[in-house]
């Protein structure tokens, strides 16, 4: 039975806008704006609705969104609700949206204006009870794609459903990102998710009401600094996706205090020939993680954006594991390294050994770790739910190590690791040493297999402007400054580094071009 006391995260964030109806909330894409006391009113009247849909504890409302208000309110409406909440990534193909539609048994499928051509696509490859559009459907045919829900739900009352919802109940199912194969999917409980309302990182109440920039996908990680920044008294401005030029002219338009970016965005943002002309002065927090971050770049962006930089590491699996604050970015570690900062409050961190043997501080190793916010487990998967959760302590398939402070520092993901005749080969340590190259803008370092299955080290590289770096140069700056078996063996010059659907350089996509 659901705890009578507990009160939800959409539920406290529609609380707190409904408490502070004339404020704005939301900036659409196309500069409209949404008072507070309207967007509650429409939750609301959404949560109704899809209730008397189908949505309810135990069920599952699939979003096939983009970064519009109705995917904001829908996902708090379908929380109000008790129903577990899946987003489609854009950028997946449409047989895998598919399957995740299938394997998370969607009882209610939402769709918005940004994904009608998705979803036609889609609908033929599902059977789902019941599809919906968030708003009007595309064309001269308003129905094509199911009844306009936001329409159907005007007459129900502006105010919250009578229905409990507990910390044991769920709140969502997050897939891992991927291009290719059918993702993990990642089931949160409401408990959990609630309790970052009560630590957010970054807010400052004194300092006023945060605006944030929206330009990555709601999906992701910005739409859990949407849930903060509306709890928080704040206004949420949407892009639709991330272009560098138009995230800064809104940062100047805006005056936006919080941004979101994955290092790759952030140097882009860096690359842009607007950066030196653009109004930076009212960002308090340019907040970055979910990829490596090269210190070359972050020191570069400390000297563009001034103190405001914050470094988060964390995982769909866990939630926040650390945090480095402004103030702490002046520390560096072994090889100019910056730290993913201390294990936030709650979350105990141990660095072990291949054989589970607790490392001191210095060594290197697997980062393993326990605390309320871990995953329940992986939907519908528990072979690959008891691989990395044993004991309490979930194994993030990082590979780091603690300085004698106790600052956290990421190595490199377990599962890129190249292993050379030699040696192992972590990829984000020849990527900072690369991208500190004049010739060099950006790079990915991959391994690939051979027909002998030995593994030899390729990067893909997008060239510094005028420059055409060659490989004989680029292996020889490598070989002089960190060893012989780190030198890539294949350059590959890219206009782009290609980017999974969650923002992370796409080493899939680049090993399978190499080998094509």
């Amino acid at each position: 039975m659901p705890d009578a006391e507990f009160v939800s995260g959409p539920a406290l964030i529609l609380q707190s806008l409904a408490s502070d109806p004339d404020r704005q909330a939301v900036v659409t894409a196309d500069g409209a704006e949404i008072t507070a006391g309207d967007f509650a009113a429409a939750a609301y009247r959404l949560a109704h609705e899809l209730i008397a849909r189908g949505a309810a504890r135990g069920t599952t409302v699939t979003l096939l969104t983009g970064n519009t208000p109705e995917a904001l309110s829908a996902r708090y409406a379908a929380g109000l609700a008790g129903a577990r909440v899946v987003n489609l990534y854009d950028g997946m193909s449409t047989p895998v949206l598919a399957e995740i539609t299938a394997s998370v048994d969607t009882t209610v499928l939402l769709v918005d204006a940004e994904r009608y051509a998705e979803a036609a696509e889609l609908l033929p490859l599902i059977d789902v009870p019941t599809v919906l559009t968030l708003g009007p459907g595309p064309g001269g045919d308003p129905a094509a794609l199911g009844e306009d829900v936001i329409a159907a739900s005007a007459h129900r009352p502006a105010e919250p459903p009578d229905v409990r919802v507990g910390p044991e109940d769920d709140l969502s199912i997050r897939h891992t990102g991927g291009t290719t194969g059918i993702p993990k999917g990642i089931l949160s409980l409401h408990g959990p998710y609630r309790r970052i309302f009560d630590a957010p990182i970054g807010s400052d109440p004194a300092a006023g009401a945060p605006r944030l920039l929206a330009a990555t996908p709601l999906a992701h990680l910005a739409g859990i600094f949407a849930d903060l920044t509306l709890q928080h008294g704040g206004t949420v401005v949407l892009q639709r996706s991330f272009e560098p030029g138009a995230v800064l002219a809104a940062i100047e338009r805006e005056h936006i205090t919080d941004l979101w970016v994955l290092p790759p965005l952030l140097h882009q943002l860096l690359d842009h020939p607007a950066i030196g002309r653009t109004d930076l002065s009212s960002l308090r927090y340019l907040s970055y993680g979910g990829s490596a971050a090269s210190p070359t770049r972050i020191h570069e962006a400390l000297k563009v954006f001034g103190p405001v930089l914050v470094g988060l590491y964390g995982m769909s699996e866990a939630q926040l594991i650390s945090f480095l604050t402004p103030q702490e970015h002046d520390r560096i570690g072994p090889g100019g390294q910056v730290p993913v900062g201390r294990p936030v409050p709650g979350v105990e961190v141990a660095i072990r050994s291949a054989d589970g043997t607790d490392l001191p501080t210095g060594e290197q190793g697997g980062i393993h770790l326990r605390s309320d916010a871990v995953m329940a487990g992986y939907w519908k998967r528990p072979d690959l739910t008891a691989a990395v959760l044993r004991d309490g302590w979930l194994n993030t398939g990082d590979v780091g190590y603690f300085d004698e402070d106790g600052y956290l520092y990421l190595s490199d993901r377990v599962k890129d690791l190249i292993i050379v005749v030699g040696g192992h080969v972590y990829p984000s340590e020849v990527e900072d040493l690369l991208l500190t190259h004049p010739a060099v803008a950006r790079c990915a370092v991959f391994g690939v297999r051979d027909d002998q299955e030995a593994e030899h080290v390729h990067v893909a590289v997008v060239p510094a402007p005028g420059q055409r770096p060659d490989l004989d140069t680029l292996r020889a700056f490598v070989t002089e400054r960190k060893g012989r078996i780190f030198a890539p063996e294949v350059l590959h010059l890219v206009d782009e580094i290609p980017l999974t659907p969650v923002g992370k350089p796409d080493k899939k996509r680049l090993r399978a071009a190499a080998t094509a």
